[in-house]
């Protein structure tokens, strides 16, 4: 098999997240080959379309969320994401099972204790069939219904197990960090078997390969899915990675010249980029990756330079603080400076 280099494997996955190069492409379309994008806050994405999109506004998905072309919602590793609507209803089903786990948690069994779980999905659901409703809303509504329970517990669990969908106003770009008062609506998705794992895998590949089968789950947040990659029988070409592990493609998937040069990036928290393989050292380095990702779920913006992870970048709310993590020379001074102050009038923008 081909031995395939860290590089090599870099600017693969630069080219599959219109990274190495901004595209044309309209905003859903790279919604969709992207699959969903983290949006464990709501201005997030936006900025992750920003440096993959040429000539990207606002507007572009606020218009989508306000159409239902695209909703944010728990899914990939049960964490927040914005997927297109088609998509989310029939990927939710598959992923149902990443969400059950995290609602067996002990966080949630404590609060539910005694209180089956169909009875509380019947409930929710109830409540929700006269229309939409704020959390905080159904909170208190799920209180009323079982005394001495956290409603929020409540809520949040039911969240996890019913898909719901946020509305956009408090899923589109406004204030940093998550809205107080965002309100949940009930979708109805399609049956679990119309999207088999195999065509989930080959989405994954398209945007994230080569990679390995723990890649994918680290991604999805399925668990052994070896076996069941193995007997999908789907055509797949196969890499030797630089630590010597297998690595699965797409068979008429291109690899980019891995001497190819990468322009500077300014990427979101929470960039999928850095959230799709199990081994992140194509993208970032495991001593970066501690500054990166410290603990208690944060994965702060980052800096690409050369197409790695070279710093972290934060918003004051007027200027762009840029923080390295080793000293740069006056060319990738300047070109970083200039990427900041290309995105510092879209971060500024209210609208």
């Amino acid at each position: 098999m081909t031995l395939l280099s860290r590089r090599a494997l870099n600017r693969a996955l630069l080219q599959r997240q219109f990274l190495l190069e901004r595209t044309g492409q309209a905003p859903l379309d790279v919604i969709r080959r992207l699959v969903a994008l983290q949006a464990q806050e709501p201005n997030w994405p936006y900025l992750g379309l920003w440096s993959r999109i040429h000539g990207f506004t606002h507007a572009d998905l606020t218009t989508l969320l306000v159409d239902r072309q695209v909703v944010r919602s728990g899914l990939l590793r049960s964490t927040q994401h914005i997927a297109a609507a088609d998509d989310f209803r029939r990927l939710r089903p598959l992923l149902q099972p990443v969400l059950d786990r995290t609602a067996n948690s002990a966080y949630f069994r404590r609060n539910s204790n005694g209180l089956p779980t169909g009875t509380l999905i019947a409930d929710g659901r109830a409540l929700l069939d006269a229309g939409p409703l704020a959390r905080k809303e159904l909170a208190g509504r799920l209180t009323a219904r079982h005394p001495g329970r956290d409603g929020r517990i409540l809520a949040g669990e039911f969240e996890l197990r019913t898909p719901l969908v946020h509305d956009p106003a408090t899923a589109s770009w406004g204030s940093w960090g998550n809205r107080s008062a965002i309100t949940v609506t009930a979708i109805p998705v399609e049956t679990v078997d119309s999207t088999p794992i195999y065509e989930l895998f080959r989405r994954y590949l398209a945007a994230f390969g080569p990679a390995t089968v723990a890649d994918f789950q680290a991604w999805s947040g399925l668990r052994r899915m070896k076996q069941g990659v193995a007997d999908s029988g789907i055509e797949l070409r196969r890499y030797t990675g630089p630590d010597g592990q297998t690595l699965l493609d797409l068979p008429d998937a291109h690899l980019p010249d891995p001497h190819l040069p990468a322009p500077v990036r300014l990427l979101p928290a929470y960039d999928n980029i850095l959230l799709g393989h199990a081994d992140r050292t194509r993208i970032i380095s495991d001593e970066d990756r501690k500054r990166v990702m410290p603990g208690q779920a944060l994965v702060r913006p980052t800096i690409l330079m050369d197409g790695f992870v070279r710093g972290t970048w934060s918003f004051t709310g007027d200027d762009i603080r840029l923080a390295p993590f080793r000293p740069l020379t006056t060319a990738e001074q300047r070109a970083v400076d200039d990427e900041a102050n290309r995105m510092l009038p879209f971060l500024r923008c209210d609208q």
